[in-house]
């Protein structure tokens, strides 16, 4: 801390300098996270930002304006809320908090159902596919318990729901099904796995209930795929998390989580304060939060409506297909992501011998893209993708404008002497293996030997790049 205080022009003068080193948010491609709102939103929010949500008894209003968003999206999610009744459910900071809370409701419900049975109850698990959130880690590790991955394979990056039913047990707190799956925005097919566990469930006596982390698709399928039945229309889900600042249209800090019914909510999880005012019901992992971002939501439900949100996710998609045709027509990548999921766009280089979608992925920094290059999860670690998020503000004169310049950045690795091949030890790796493999199939063998180790050597250069902390 400075030792003198200075006159607050010079003051916003400084921070705003050094924020001019920063990335520009329309072009951080990697980011679900909303980076354009209407003025008249922006207006709102800074009218609300000295107001402290948590403090419902002075901000009557506030509080009633979430409820009103809570029920919004239970109905979009086709809870079974009957006449008069309310949603149950809450705001969070994001689909990482709203995730923690449904999972302590799950682990709690378990317990319960374990002590009444006389059964132990310290070794809950819950089962997942390996390309989940770290969220769903985190939840694991701080609230301790045993994180069951399904492995993905090359070719199918989503929890398999035959093999995530295989890994159920006595012990399990709920199955965890991704709605637009981070790495490949695809949706796991959460029918098939309420059709596969209700069978189990019967089979065995258990009750072993699903959540749908929502947070990318949430605010997508029931626009755009109304007829996918993926929500409170299936028994077995119980929760549903979505991120109201990613599709949701909202700048960062807000998430939601809504449960089929109150008793799927255990009440020693709720609670209660009255030092700020009147009894307040509370269900949070913090307390204090602005109150902007939950009006910056009611804005936008009622805006747009539901044809708004139609129209605008409907755009998205026809974008990230622009997107996806100039890159299939470059014949120089494999796009693993699909047409029905979350817009966006993820693909691999169909060569990685001579350069790699890491080099490709810093040399686009140049033009102000910030596309990110990662491997995938287990078992598909071999796999590098780069991948590239189409928001609301990403306009079809964008994704032709990135396509030239991923263009003149093949073009230029091309030109350059191979990094990869300078590489001695991966020359020879390949050389070994090659000698080794004489037939077609074991050459195409070797070509996957070769590119897994030059995904691990660069996988291992990009951590090394990290700055800052976390």
């Amino acid at each position: 801390m400075p030792k003198n205080s200075m006159p607050k022009e010079a003051a916003y003068q400084v921070i705003t300098d050094e924020l001019m080193l920063d990335g520009n948010p329309r072009l951080n491609l990697a980011s679900f996270v909303t980076t354009w709102m209407e003025p008249e939103c922006d207006k709102l929010m800074m009218a609300s930002i000295n107001k402290n949500y948590v403090d419902m008894d002075e901000y009557p209003v506030t509080t009633e304006l979430q409820n009103r968003c809570v029920n919004m999206i239970a109905n979009l999610f086709n809870a079974p809320i009957g006449s008069g009744e309310a949603a149950v459910g809450v705001g969070t900071v994001g689909s990482s908090e709203a995730i923690m809370l449904a999972g302590l409701a799950f682990k709690r419900k378990w317990q319960q159902k374990m002590k009444s049975q006389g059964k132990p109850y310290d070794k809950p698990n819950i089962v997942t596919g390996a390309n989940v959130q770290v969220c769903w880690e985190k939840f694991a590790r701080y609230f301790e318990v045993e994180l069951k991955e399904v492995k993905l394979k090359e070719g199918y990056y989503v929890m398999d729901p035959v093999k995530a039913v295989e890994m159920v047990d006595e012990n399990t707190i709920c199955v965890a099904a991704i709605l637009g799956s981070t790495l490949t925005g695809e949706f796991e097919n959460v029918k098939l796995l309420n059709e596969l566990l209700t069978k189990k469930n019967m089979e065995t006596g258990w009750d072993t209930p699903i959540h749908v982390d929502a947070a990318s698709g949430g605010f997508i399928a029931p626009f755009v795929y109304p007829q996918l039945e993926w929500d409170f229309r299936l028994p077995l889900v119980k929760s549903i998390n979505v991120s109201g600042h990613k599709y949701g249209l909202v700048y960062a800090g807000i998430g939601w989580v809504v449960w089929r019914s109150k008793e799927d909510l255990p009440d020693d999880l709720v609670f209660h304060i009255n030092y700020l005012g009147s009894d307040q019901p509370t269900f949070t992992l913090n307390f204090s939060k602005g109150s902007s971002q939950i009006l910056a939501q009611y804005y936008q439900l009622i805006r747009l409506g539901f044809e708004g949100y139609k129209s605008i996710m409907e755009n998205c998609i026809g974008n990230a297909l622009i997107l996806k045709e100039g890159i299939e027509k470059m014949g120089r990548f494999e796009v693993v992501s699909k047409d029905v999921g979350v817009p966006l766009v993820a693909f691999a280089l169909k060569d990685s011998t001579k350069y790699t979608v890491f080099q490709i992925s810093d040399a686009l920094r140049k033009f102000g893209w910030i596309v990110p290059a990662y491997t995938m999860p287990a078992d598909a670690e071999h796999i590098a993708v780069l991948r590239v998020v189409v928001r609301e503000d990403f306009s079809c004169s964008l994704a032709e404008r990135l396509i030239s310049h991923i263009q003149e950045v093949l073009k230029e690795l091309d030109s350059l002497p191979s990094r990869i091949v300078k590489d001695s030890h991966v020359v020879a790796v390949a050389k070994e293996v090659l000698e080794e493999n004489k037939d077609e199939e074991a050459a195409k063998m070797s070509d996957r030997k070769i590119q897994e180790k030059v995904t691990k050597q660069w996988r291992h250069y990009v951590k090394t790049k990290k700055t800052g902390v976390c």
